[in-house]
């Protein structure tokens, strides 16, 4: 990989792919990804991966401000990797050497004033301004793909917004800036002996701000699984003033500030820092993997543990074929993977009466690791077995597809919620309708399974995964036209089988579809007139989520052939 120029003080990320520009797989990752690949009837063979000097980009189309010139960059290293998230489809368009709408500069402020001054500066330019956090975006949340009315386009990034503020150990509550990515918020709040407790697949290179207004999912997978749940007060800086709201445990005074800025996606303002609810780390933990022949009993232990009160952190149900993409099973048996953590008392009691309901439902599972898991406080047993192994492929998937992109492969997710008592026809609806779609799509008949991510007493979050050969020719590009059938083929199975067009992912530009198909139009009204309020000329993340009054842009971005 040539050196290329960055104005970030981060380490140079992969504007190609996932994690930073020196990452690697290890042998047995290397092995993983080979199977998978063969799976699919393609020989395994590495490809030459995306350089910078491969792309073209147009100058910048507006000059910087004079004042924040010292912050403002148009490195091509830095636009590329600021030009989109980290969708299949973004990754796709990368290796296709073809960088859809660059922003015309970054702009990586040094504190709240500068985000300010930012702000106003592209109002009087007609300048749109997209926020920026770790770049994570898997629905198009931070392409520049806004549409030909605007003078130019500025990537908002928060990395320097990256401390914690203050610390409140009696209320248990922290006061953190934005920018700050999941590792380093974790290493602060160490010394405090205090955790935020929430792990998106995307921790290492995702942000405090992103979370909130994504409403991203995070380590529990029952009770406090959202963000939502720790947000104690936000201050977000938009084009008509700064909106701060108080910090309370709880309060009846009308419709909350806080839920109009969880899930804005950057189309209100720019949020700068937030007041969140911390712990102490867990102390006890324990863990078990159960193996059920029957699918579907599965998914009744399941809700029967959902709505026992016991509130396990980890309830994961993978079915026969995903755990063969996690690399923790051979497809013969779907695989519930079950936790509980505490920081304050032994989970013995909590585990022996969830484990009584595995046996009712048909579960079978190893009572020595089990024990394993249980016997050290503050030990490392709960990482054992296939519990310990799919955490480990929970972390790393997202580095094994790249290889798997630049050889013209389909690798991909999406996710939603549904209540129980529909949820085995959604299953099986779902999975008929996107495998049709994959097999006209693709000519093939492609690997989709699904696990359950989070679980409520009401529903699941089934998660999907799909993996096919792209097209006959082999290509990144007919693999990429393919997605886009099957996307779209995705966005309407989930709606039109009763579920959410997004339970964890946010809507960006992939998702609006369905956003507007399962939101009310009268609300979409209201929230237009909302952001009418807060940004009245329309600079904000323009096409997500809506489309600002008077300055229609459409859903554009990686669903649009020549976008």
């Amino acid at each position: 990989m040539t050196a290329a120029t960055t104005f970030s003080r981060r380490a140079p990320r992969r504007f190609w792919g996932w994690g930073q520009l020196d990452a690697t797989l290890d042998a047995r990752e290397q092995a993983t990804v080979k199977t998978m690949v063969e799976q699919l009837d393609v020989p395994f063979t590495e490809r030459p991966v995306p350089q910078v000097h491969e792309f073209a980009l147009p100058a910048p189309r507006v000059a910087a401000p004079p004042a924040l010139a010292g912050c403002f960059s148009a490195t091509p290293l830095d636009r590329l990797n600021h030009c989109v998230g980290k969708s299949y489809a973004d990754l796709a368009r990368m290796w296709l050497r073809s960088a859809p709408t660059p922003p015309d500069w970054v702009a990586y402020p040094d504190d709240e004033q500068a985000v300010i001054d930012i702000l106003d500066w592209a109002q009087t330019h007609n300048v749109a301004v997209i926020p920026y956090g770790g770049g994570s975006s898997v629905c198009g949340g931070v392409e520049a793909a806004v549409g030909d009315s605007y003078a130019g386009v500025v990537s908002l990034d928060l990395e320097r917004l990256n401390r914690v503020l203050e610390v409140d150990p009696v209320s248990r509550a922290a006061r953190i800036q934005a920018g700050a990515l999941g590792p380093e918020l974790q290493a602060q709040l160490k010394p405090h002996d205090l955790t935020l407790r929430h792990f998106p697949q995307s921790f290492e290179f995702s942000t405090l701000g992103g979370w909130i207004v994504t409403r991203a999912g995070g380590h529990y997978a029952t009770q406090t699984t959202h963000i939502d749940d720790l947000v104690e007060s936000t201050r977000l800086v938009t084009p008509a003033g700064v909106l701060q709201t108080r910090r309370l445990p709880g309060s009846g005074a009308g419709p909350a500030p806080d839920r109009l800025v969880l899930g804005s996606e950057g189309t209100l303002g720019v949020l700068t820092e937030a007041w969140v609810r911390v712990q102490a780390p867990p102390r006890f933990r324990a863990s078990a993997s159960i193996r059920f022949t029957d699918y579907f009993a599965a998914a009744r232990c399941v809700r029967a543990l959902s709505q026992s009160g016991l509130n396990p952190a980890n309830c994961r149900l993978l079915d026969p074929l995903e755990t063969v993409f996690s690399g923790v099973g051979d497809g013969r048996f779907a695989i519930l993977v079950l936790g509980f953590e505490s920081a304050d008392h032994p989970l013995q009691a909590w585990m022996e009466r969830a484990l009584e309901l595995v046996r009712d439902h048909g579960g079978a599972y190893d009572l020595e690791a089990v024990a394993q898991s249980l016997a050290t406080q503050g030990g490392d047993g709960h990482r054992s077995g296939a519990a310990g192994a799919w955490r480990d492929a929970f972390l790393r998937m997202p580095y094994w597809r790249d290889p798997a992109v630049g050889l013209g492969l389909i690798m991909d997710t999406f996710e939603t919620a549904i209540t129980w008592d529909r949820f085995e026809a959604f299953y099986e609806n779902v999975k008929a309708d996107v495998g049709a779609a994959i097999a006209r799509a693709t000519g093939q008949e492609a690997l989709l399974s699904c696990r359950l991510t989070h679980v409520y007493p009401d529903g699941p979050a089934p998660y999907f995964t799909f993996a096919a050969r792209g097209g006959a020719d082999g290509s990144v590009a007919s693999a990429l036209g393919a997605w886009r059938d099957i996307k779209q083929a995705a966005n309407a199975a989930v709606i039109a089988h009763g579920g959410t067009s997004t339970h964890h992912h946010a809507v960006g530009r992939d998702h609006r579809s369905g956003y507007e198909r399962e939101v009310p139009a009268l609300f979409r009204q209201m929230l237009a007139a909302a952001k009418q309020v807060a940004d009245p000329r329309g600079i904000m993340n323009p096409g997500v989520l809506l489309d600002t009054v008077g300055r229609p842009v459409g859903i554009r971005g990686a669903l649009e052939p020549n976008a």
